[in-house]
């Protein structure tokens, strides 16, 4: 009798758990209300479920070239749903809000969010070749693990976020490494997130378009240990700098990140076996710190890059930069990789470094995009960067 009365309670309490956990589920409603739905010819239809709104629009990172006043677009209202249907967009990943009688906010039908910096934007990925790398596809997947590591040269544990490719848990195989950097307003977040970088790897690695590889992810701002809400700084506002930015210290202590993958994981520590890459600050730390340990990469790759951010910094890694990219080619390299977009803000600042590369009789591959300083762009070099490491 105990039994039956404890089993009962047993159960009642399971049932009573499963409702509270899906106590968010709209009950009544007689279908289901996509957004945003996208289409065969990669045109998409955005709804919002708001009956007393008086006005809503839709503000997305492909709207800000629209005729629209600040690339919003106005959602048309009928009955309760507000909708309104992109023509065709290209093969890629898109982020967007919407803004409801003046308030800005995420699209409560798609739970699919991104941060960047410090905001949260839904996201969605379109048809098509280049949208198919950036998608998880039925192929053997690389594991992405969070790690902290001790950093002698800054005195503190940081964390840093590691691709390994498929296979590795299970084999012995030693593989080469490419480490690859965000931008000012990132962390070691921002490459696996707006990135797609496990899946663009998973993917390419897939096809066998990429050699096998690890990835390390590392955290550019040296004044935090992890990304927002991530380290025992808690739960602070997120500003896009920080007082590190261009002073020489992630460049300084980024023997560190290099040591604790060598000494962690089956590495080919070897010149040959070692890549750099970053976008627009992580740009600037990849030429510098490539300078700066000229015996350590034979890949490096510039995305959108930034050079010198404060010239009043005063680093070892600064300085007689012009003698240091002298010894970078006499050590020599395997491959010079610049990437820019023709509308970028740092257009001009990679033209005047190119121009310096061509007075030391260096080398380079140059790509030139449409579009600017974007996610979109950033993605894409990777790409076309991954392809020509480690051959």
């Amino acid at each position: 009798m105990y039994k039956s009365k404890l089993l009962l309670l047993l159960l009642s309490g399971c049932i009573c758990s499963c409702l509270f956990g899906q106590e968010n589920i709209r009950s009544g409603a007689k279908e289901q209300v996509l957004s945003p739905e996208v289409h065969p010819d990669n045109s998409v239809t955005f709804r919002l479920v708001a009956p007393d709104a008086t006005r809503v629009f839709l503000k997305g990172n492909w709207t800000t070239e629209s005729s629209f006043p600040d690339g919003k677009i106005p959602m048309v209202k009928s009955n309760s749903i507000w909708s309104y249907t992109a023509s065709g967009l290209p093969s890629d990943l898109f982020l967007y809000n919407v803004e409801i009688d003046g308030v800005l906010v995420n699209d409560p039908l798609n739970v699919y969010q991104i941060r960047d910096v410090n905001r949260t934007f839904n996201y969605f990925i379109t048809n098509g070749e280049r949208a198919d790398l950036y998608k998880v596809q039925e192929v053997p997947h690389g594991t992405v693990a969070k790690r902290w590591y001790d950093s002698p040269t800054l005195g503190m544990t940081r964390r840093m976020t590691v691709y390994t490719p498929p296979g590795y848990e299970e084999g012995k195989e030693k593989y080469p490494v490419l480490y690859l950097l965000h931008g000012m307003g990132g962390d070691e977040e921002a490459w696996p997130t707006l990135g797609r970088a496990a899946q663009i790897l998973d993917n390419m690695i897939a096809r066998g378009q990429v050699k096998p590889m690890i990835v390390v992810m590392p955290n550019g701002h040296v004044s935090n240990t992890a990304a927002p809400g991530e380290s025992s700084k808690g739960l602070y506002p997120i500003g896009f700098a920080t007082p590190d930015v261009g002073t020489g210290k992630m460049e300084e202590s980024f023997i560190d990140v290099v040591r604790f993958i060598e000494e962690n994981y089956r590495v080919q520590a070897k010149k040959s076996s070692r890549a750099i890459a970053g976008l627009s600050m992580g740009g600037s730390h990849t030429l510098f710190t490539s300078a700066f340990l000229p015996d350590y990469f034979d890949y490096i790759g510039l995305f959108s890059a930034a050079f010198r951010m404060n010239d009043k910094a005063q680093s070892p890694v600064f300085s007689d930069f012009d003698h240091r990219l002298t010894k970078q080619k006499e050590n020599g390299y395997r491959l010079y990789w610049i990437g820019m977009g023709k509308d970028d803000f740092l257009y001009e600042t990679g033209q005047q470094f190119r121009k310096k590369l061509e007075e030391h009789g260096m080398m380079y591959h140059y790509h030139e995009s449409e579009g600017g300083h974007t996610w979109s762009n950033w993605r894409t070099y990777l790409t076309l960067f991954l392809p020509k490491l480690f051959q």
